[in-house]
């Protein structure tokens, strides 16, 4: 008959543990009122409780703090730190020892050793003592691999490794809107919401632009001369609060000249997110890098360059208009054609000719105009013809003036 041999003991033990900061101890209090079978004892033993904070003993946040008792939760952008300690449990000495740490990714494998040199040896109660960190950057299922291998003093090799499962949470939900401006300028609408359990304090919210554009953000006023951010001196999101940041870019001037390379622009930035929780653990995430929809200005764009925001009736007022050549091979001989409408008449000579525009070049053009009625007026009636092609382009409601009447004053 045949017997297995019993399966060997290893000499060396191997403990992991995640550091992770304590927590506030929680209290229950458990009260009654004075006229009840115990008094006042139960309150006095409140007070009497070293972990109770003096003078709100019923309150249940304590000012003692507490070491972690579980794993805990890990988030998208936090840093995973964990100790690891291999004891020589046996009455022998331990040689050529060789601890390894990976951490298995969905994606990938990281080494994540301090030193993958061998320790010559290792006398019984001693310890070898490893202190690895990792800057989480994936979402899902993660395997923390310690492999352990080292020589007997019969000089048999050994090797064994344990697993450690955990699982990477999703702490921020990011949506993003692009709002595409006239001026070529866009605006990009930021909503992020906290889906975490606790509050986290908003350290930094910026856009890192592309290198076509410059970006403002526009997440503050300005009071007494002080820059006050828009969500108040507190920069703490509640769970699952939800909090909106604006940006604006603008492209730079160099890129701005060059119509047809800021119309096929669809990459905009990049978001980098700071953000602090419980006692101080600092966590952070960028986005990848955000697209718009590219906007279709067809063959000629016409912009407004500057308008008046109030006019007064039956006055002459002045607007600059940009024309630009967004077609990238052929050159446009243009004709402008102004048409008056029932409250906007045009002052000049329609029928003129504005010469040849070369591809993705600009012109600018000085107009004047006159209404005849009061209100909010809409300006209409600019035509361009391609005499090249015998194509009329026709813009209307370009912009609206704001009409006075010459009695009323107009305000700065």
């Amino acid at each position: 008959m045949e017997v297995n041999p019993p399966k060997q003991e290893h000499l060396l033990a191997l403990k992991v543990m995640r550091l992770t900061k304590p927590t506030l101890f929680t209290n229950i209090p458990v009260t009654c009122e004075e006229k009840d079978l115990p008094g006042d004892l139960f309150n006095q033993l409140m007070k009497d409780d070293p972990s109770t904070v003096n003078g709100a003993e019923i309150l249940m946040l304590g000012e003692m703090l507490t070491l972690p008792q579980n794993f805990g939760n890990i988030f998208l952008g936090e840093t995973f730190s964990s100790y690891i300690s291999v004891h020589n449990d046996s009455n022998q000495v331990v040689k050529d020892i060789l601890v390894k740490a990976d951490l298995q990714t969905s994606s990938q494998r990281l080494n994540l050793s301090a030193s993958n040199a061998a320790v010559t040896e290792l006398k019984p109660d001693c310890c070898i003592d490893d202190v690895i960190h990792h800057e989480v950057k994936e979402i899902g299922t993660h395997i923390l691999v310690c492999a352990v291998s080292y020589t007997t003093q019969g000089g048999e090799k050994m090797y064994f490794r344990k697993f450690f499962k955990f699982q990477v949470l999703k702490p921020l939900d990011v949506k993003t809107k692009f709002y595409n401006a006239e001026t070529d300028e866009v605006f990009l609408e930021a909503q992020i919401q906290n889906i975490t359990t606790s509050p986290m304090f908003m350290e930094k919210v910026s856009l890192e632009p592309s290198i076509m554009y410059n970006v403002t953000e526009l997440n503050s006023v300005t009071q007494a001369g002080e820059c006050v951010s828009t969500f108040g001196s507190r920069g703490y999101l509640q769970p699952m609060d939800t909090r909106q940041y604006l940006y604006c870019l603008k492209p730079k001037k160099e890129f701005a000249e060059k119509a047809g390379i800021i119309k096929g622009v669809t990459v905009i930035g990049k978001l980098d997110i700071v953000w602090k929780t419980n006692l101080g653990e600092r966590g952070r995430l960028q986005t990848s890098q955000l697209q718009r929809m590219a906007p279709g200005y067809g063959d000629v764009r016409l912009s407004l360059e500057a308008i008046p925001d109030t006019v007064t009736l039956e006055e002459p007022f002045h607007i600059t208009c940009k024309i630009t050549n967004c077609s990238s091979e052929r050159t446009m001989d243009l004709v402008l054609e102004m048409c008056n409408t029932n409250s906007i008449h045009w002052c000049g000579i329609s029928g003129r000719q504005l010469g040849k525009l070369h591809p993705s070049s600009s012109l600018c053009l000085a107009l004047t105009l006159l209404s005849s009625v009061q209100g909010l007026q809409s300006v209409s009636g600019l035509r361009l013809t391609d005499t090249f092609l015998k194509r009329t382009y026709e813009y209307d409601d370009i912009a609206q003036v704001c009409v006075v009447s010459a009695a009323v004053e107009v305000e700065a």
